[in-house]
């Protein structure tokens, strides 16, 4: 059995690209990933969480993949149009060499906006290549059967909801109900591949030479422009602004909502269970965003992001987790059930596959600091909020002064049952004393004394029993002596001096358990049990806490150290997945907005010490 296992593994492996091995494209409603073998294995379409129409990143034979690249062996290398979301993968045989250059037209026409077009255009730079193209969509996670149409220079696939429109410069033949094209390319020549959504008000066009060129220049453009707001001038501008650049992608344009993560289900440990839908916009991690973003000068995405919360979110109505979801759907629905699809194997075999989740339910106190940061941030940096989102505000609070004592899920969404976690408290206080400050500078009516009267009380609470006398530190919840990296982010919140006494002794006891070579675990499972089964790797936002942490320290040559060592962690592209694994492979969904948003802060915050 052991040997039928072991074949089986490396069966699984020989079918996958790693998940570092992989480019990001989009149009600020969706994204495709484009492997460096020239393979789109996963994209959803018409949005981030639509089902699946390529995902062989999940089931390399059942999810359906569109594959561009030489027939001939090649060496590959992949890397971004300066500046800009526009993918180059470049592939180098005896011959010639040639490039694949992917990118999705972002444009506000009501009448192209809706094709979500994904364009391919490949190249002979050098001698002559022959290519391969095989295009074969699995509808709905690979779930529902197509037809295929075929015309003089397109090809269109039917499901009963969707069409997709492929229109190309060569030759296409029929495959079952795929798409194949063999072709050769002198040096200079080129041939164009178009995907189109396509319905009732949406018709079938092609995509010519020169209508590539005229929307590959007007891709640049729109990118470099974006980024020509960045006020970042830093020692990190190439890593800071490819960051930016892929939370930026990472935004669903028709609502300001940011998703945690363009996939689901990848992975944080081989043949794990932790897999999860990241295709939703967390309370947390978009506010942490808007942050990230106020920093280097992209006030409208924060302003976005507010409208967002506005348009969608009602502190009135209460449900058992509290007046806030943590997470909500991109349109701002709050109904996302967690199924399993059990016809995928997942990424290397790693099962289950999941779609939804069931985390939107819990109680997780701290996002209401969260967002009450960012609010006070975009009212400081951008523009003052109004007076009905400060009475949303208000409402929050007063919500926070009455419920902070509860246990609660915690920021890592275990599964292990509530318990009273210092983070959990930390953040209810940064909600409350970032209001205060909110009424204080503006005048705002507001509940002053009862507000700093819970702020003391909560701060008192985490001193005296988030305080491990044994351990001689901060430790993860009230009554235990287990460490938690989470807590990396209380002199970050401003909470306790980076250079007090007990702080100074937290971050010494952190580094000798937590710190792994500048990695950061979040915590130890196997000493405080959170409901799942398997190890994990360490979390790369925790990585660039524990950096912003020494900075604040006055450690700044460890602090220096520890960053440039986590940007070797970084894919060949610049992009982080959730977590780093034992051997520095990129784990869990990819590519992650928590960890390039703690980058941009980190490399801010490390610029500005070192002067």
């Amino acid at each position: 059995m052991a040997e039928t296992a072991d074949f089986s593994d490396a069966h699984a492996r020989s079918r996958y690209l790693p998940i570092a091995d992989h480019g990001l494209i989009g149009d600020l409603r969706t994204v495709a990933l484009v492997g460096t073998d020239g393979t789109i294995d996963w994209y959803c379409c018409p949005s981030f969480d639509a089902p699946s129409v390529f995902a062989s990143l999940l089931d390399a034979d059942r999810g359906g993949s569109f594959s561009l690249a030489a027939s001939v062996p090649a060496r590959t290398k992949q890397f971004y149009f300066p500046d800009t979301n526009v993918l180059i993968t470049r592939f180098y045989t005896e011959d010639g060499v040639g490039e694949v250059q992917d990118f999705m037209p972002v444009t506000d026409n009501p009448l192209e906006v809706e094709r979500h077009r994904l364009i391919r255009r490949v190249m002979c730079v050098r001698g002559t290549i022959p290519f391969r193209v095989h295009v074969a969509p699995r509808f709905h996670y690979g779930t529902a059967a197509h037809t295929l149409r075929m015309f003089p220079d397109t090809a269109v696939f039917s499901c009963a909801d969707t069409r997709l429109a492929l229109t190309a410069t060569v030759a296409m033949e029929r495959d079952g109900t795929d798409v194949r094209a063999d072709f050769k390319l002198g040096e200079g020549e080129s041939a164009v591949f178009a995907l189109d959504q396509i319905g009732d008000d949406i018709t079938r066009r092609g995509c010519a030479h020169a209508e590539a060129e005229r929307q590959f220049t007007a891709t640049v453009a729109f990118w470099r422009g974006w980024l020509r707001q960045s006020r970042y001038r830093g020692r990190w501008r190439e890593m800071v602004h490819r960051s930016a650049l892929t939370l930026k992608l990472l935004t669903y344009a028709p609502t300001g909502a940011i998703v945690a993560a363009p996939t689901t289900s990848l992975p944080e440990q081989l043949g794990g269970e932790r897999n999860w839908d990241y295709r939703y916009a967390w309370i947390r991690d978009a506010a942490f965003c808007v942050y990230a973003l106020l920093r280097l000068g992209f006030s409208s995405e924060a302003e976005a992001f507010i409208k967002f919360l506005t348009a969608h979110i009602r502190p009135g109505e209460h449900s058992a987790s509290g007046p806030l979801q943590i997470m909500y759907g991109i349109d701002g629905r709050t109904d996302l059930p967690e199924s399993e699809l059990t016809h995928l194997e997942g990424h290397h075999g790693s099962a289950p596959v999941r779609i939804g989740n069931a985390a939107a339910d819990q109680l997780q106190l701290d996002i209401y600091g969260a967002l009450i940061d960012s609010i006070y941030l975009y009212d400081k940096w951008a523009q003052p909020i109004s007076s009905d989102q400060w009475d949303d505000v208000c409402a929050l609070v007063d919500w926070v002064c009455a419920h902070w004592d509860q246990p609660d899920e915690g920021v890592w969404e275990t599964r292990g049952g509530r318990k009273n976690f210092t983070y959990s408290r930390l953040m209810c206080w940064v909600a409350i004393e970032r209001a205060i400050r909110i009424a204080g500078r503006r005048g705002l009516p507001a509940d002053l004394p009862r507000w700093q009267e819970c702020r003391n009380t909560i701060y008192r609470r985490i001193m005296d029993r988030g305080w491990s006398e044994r351990r001689h530190a901060f430790v993860q919840h009230e009554g235990g002596d287990v460490l938690d990296a989470a807590v990396l982010m209380m002199p970050l919140t401003k909470f306790i001096a980076p250079t007090d006494p007990k702080w100074l002794s937290t971050l010494d006891v952190i580094t000798r358990d937590l710190v792994s070579d500048s990695l950061v675990y979040r915590y130890d499972p196997r000493s405080s049990p959170d409901g799942l089964r398997g190890d994990e790797g360490t979390f790369s936002i925790c990585s660039f806490w524990y950096v912003e942490s020494l900075v604040r320290a006055g450690r700044l040559d460890e602090a220096r150290l520890a960053f440039e060592k986590m940007l070797t962690y970084a894919n060949h592209l610049g992009l982080y997945a959730e977590e780093i694994g034992r051997t520095g492979e990129q784990q869990g969904n990819f590519p992650q907005a928590f960890t390039h948003l703690s980058l941009i802060s980190a490399a801010f915050n490390l610029d500005r010490a070192l002067g």
